[in-house]
């Protein structure tokens, strides 16, 4: 049972059409209901169910589709797994900042856009962490003050200008709005395994999808962006039928629930 597997677990025990989840924190992963004889790697007893929980591992999800920029190759390069997660490297909380620190960190190489020198600060591999960005990409004071303060405290960048601090939030904004439409990207391939991804005709269908995760819960942005490219992508119809709702917390739930459950079979077993 990992924090996906948990969250399915608690979504479902609270509400019965929740087939999927998904996690969307430090790092990322999802988790759906399958028809067991969909199963090819199975060889034992089928559960009476006919379903079964697949733990999918997206993070690790690469393909030549997956538009990956110099920066995600740098960063996957230079990380302690180079060649895995690499779905999780362009959308997880791990590294959102620390790609909008290496964006910057070009730009003041190749553009002086912090002067003639680059800020030693800058250099500092994931110095700039994902709430930083998203407190940045939030700002809504008329003259960016939080964007400032953080340039200040973090990076030790003083005396920024307003139009300096607007490319910084707009930068923000690119990577954060690339990072949520991709991780909606991975929703759709979930529903299309299950059948969900159309209407059948006159039956009522209702697919809800468990998510929880830091980057989900407290990156506005990121999450309206999400459920805004998940209802694109689906199409009005059947995005009707489609719900996703916050499990806060679920994994422990669900993870509590599954080992109750567990013992309960142990017990009849025993009798």
């Amino acid at each position: 049972v990992n924090d996906t597997v948990g969250t399915l677990a608690g979504g479902r025990y609270n509400n019965n059409d929740v087939d999927a989840s998904v996690i969307l924190g430090t790092g990322s992963n999802a988790a759906y209901v399958e028809r067991a004889h969909a199963i090819p790697k199975w060889h034992g007893l089928l559960p009476k169910s006919g379903e079964m929980v697949i733990n999918m591992e997206w993070g690790n999800f690469r393909s030549s589709h997956l538009p990956l920029s110099d920066y995600d190759h740098a960063l996957d390069t230079e990380s302690l797994n180079p060649g895995e997660q690499i779905y999780e490297k362009v959308i997880a909380g791990m590294y959102l900042g620390e790609i909008v620190r290496r964006v910057l960190c070009r730009m003041a190489e190749e553009a002086a856009f912090f002067g003639d020198t680059v800020p030693p600060k800058l250099e500092e591999p994931f110095i700039l962490g994902t709430p930083i960005m998203s407190a940045m990409h939030q700002d809504t004071s008329p003259d960016l003050k939080v964007v400032a303060s953080n340039l200040k405290g973090i990076l030790e960048i003083s005396n920024t200008s307003l139009k300096m601090r607007k490319v910084i939030v707009e930068l923000c904004n690119i990577v954060a709005t690339r990072g949520a439409r991709l991780s909606a990207a991975g929703v759709p391939g979930i529903l299309k395994k299950m059948g969900r991804d159309t209407i059948k005709g006159g039956e009522k269908q209702k697919t809800v999808i468990a998510m929880d995760g830091g980057l989900y819960e407290h990156y506005t942005e990121y999450r309206e962006c999400l459920e805004n490219t998940l209802n694109e992508l689906v199409g009005e119809e059947v995005s009707r039928t489609i719900e996703i709702e916050h499990s806060n917390d679920g994994s422990g739930i669900g993870a509590a629930l599954l080992a109750a459950s567990h013992s309960q079979y142990l017990e009849t077993d025993e009798s």
